[in-house]
């Protein structure tokens, strides 16, 4: 019998982190379903026409995470597609910078609606598909540095990895006798579009010119660089590979150095 090819379901993967983690997994061997709004249907498309290029296989599809219905319905058309699901990556999230006194409630509502929800709902949909198929599964979700010590103006979004990483301990003891892994991974200042709306906030409240606030941020990288999208991606290659296999409930920083556990 050929063995059985896997397949990952990943996130946020129209760009950024979420892009690089979906071609890393491709070359790593998975069947990587593109996943991302339905407004980032070109970029799903850009992502899957590069997998493929490249020698991998894709598939693309759209869901909003927030949205639980959508999200069960991201798992059953990765399964439809693949045959069963083996690894879903929970990176999509979105950052809002602003100060806590200017913070608006509906804002509020709609970061933890995303970051904490939207985790909520793709750990369980998950989960739940890993039981049925009798399998064991690895599920990975986005944390970040700001859930070990949060940054000014980023209040909410600070809080939402905190929860995250709340859930992924939870996760990790509730489903660990159906050998299913969970587990997060910690960015931190990473060269994205989400890293120049910070670097762009920060600026204006402090008068400094484009990527001077970020120059700033990064000086207390030990590594000596912003991170990129790859350095993501390579922990999360091993966090969905069978070497990880006995590592649970962890939050791993890939932070170059600023924060420690």
């Amino acid at each position: 019998m050929s063995q059985h090819t896997r397949v990952a379901v990943v996130t946020g993967a129209a760009r950024g982190i979420g892009e690089g983690i979906a071609q890393r997994l491709a070359q790593d061997g998975l069947h990587v379903i593109v996943a991302d709004l339905p407004r980032a249907q070109a970029g799903i498309d850009s992502v899957v026409a590069a997998i493929t290029a490249a020698g991998g296989t894709a598939t693309g599809a759209t869901v909003d995470v927030a949205d639980e219905a959508s999200v069960e319905a991201l798992v059953a058309s990765a399964v439809e597609a693949g045959g069963q699901l083996d690894v879903f990556i929970a990176n999509a999230g979105i950052a809002q910078v602003e100060s806590l006194l200017e913070y608006k409630s509906s804002d509020f509502d709609t970061i933890f609606d995303v970051n904490v929800k939207g985790v909520f709902n793709s750990y369980r949909a998950a989960a739940r598909q890993f039981i049925a198929q009798g399998t064991s599964g690895k599920i990975v979700g986005a944390a970040s540095i700001v859930a070990f010590r949060p940054f000014a103006f980023l209040g909410p979004y600070s809080a939402t990895k905190w929860a995250v990483r709340g859930l992924t301990q939870a996760a990790a003891m509730e489903w660990a006798e159906h050998k299913i892994t969970v587990n997060a991974y910690g960015p931190g200042i990473v060269g994205t579009a989400m890293w120049d709306l910070i670097d762009e906030k920060l600026g204006a409240r402090d008068g400094l010119e484009k990527g001077e606030a970020l120059a700033e941020n990064a000086k207390s990288i030990l590594l000596g660089r912003v991170s990129v999208p790859n350095d993501v991606a390579q922990l999360v290659s091993f966090l969905a590979s069978p070497d990880s296999d006995y590592i649970t409930g962890q939050t791993i920083l890939v932070d170059g150095g600023i924060q420690f556990s």
